[in-house]
């Protein structure tokens, strides 16, 4: 288990175990977080689960692929350090990590 921190955009911090293995986007859904609506399941096939991921964390996770840049022209105010959570694989290299939420998704 792997702690994150999810943050969203009004300030509201959550702070819960994720297991290894799963993604970002699916310890959101199943810790019922407010503010990834992950509405393709983690297909990659939209930006529902849009997250900002803080500097210092940018250089542990995976890397984007083109596909994720490509969906992520369509999220709300993408920024340099966008990711979709689908595509970030919680790992014990990732623990403490913090997450931020855009004030809405697409």
């Amino acid at each position: 288990m792997t702690k994150i921190t999810y943050i969203e955009h009004n300030g509201k911090n959550h702070k819960v175990d994720v297991e290894n293995g799963l993604t970002v986007m699916e310890g959101a859904v199943q810790n019922d977080i407010p503010g990834i609506d992950a509405d393709c399941g983690g297909s990659m096939a939209c930006a529902t689960c849009h997250v900002y991921v803080k500097d210092e964390w940018f250089k542990k996770i995976n890397e984007k692929n083109e596909g994720e840049d490509d969906m992520l022209d369509q999220a709300y105010e993408p920024k340099s350090n966008s990711r979709l959570s689908c595509q970030i694989i919680v790992s014990d290299e990732l623990e403490g990590l913090v997450v931020n939420m855009p004030e809405k998704q697409t």
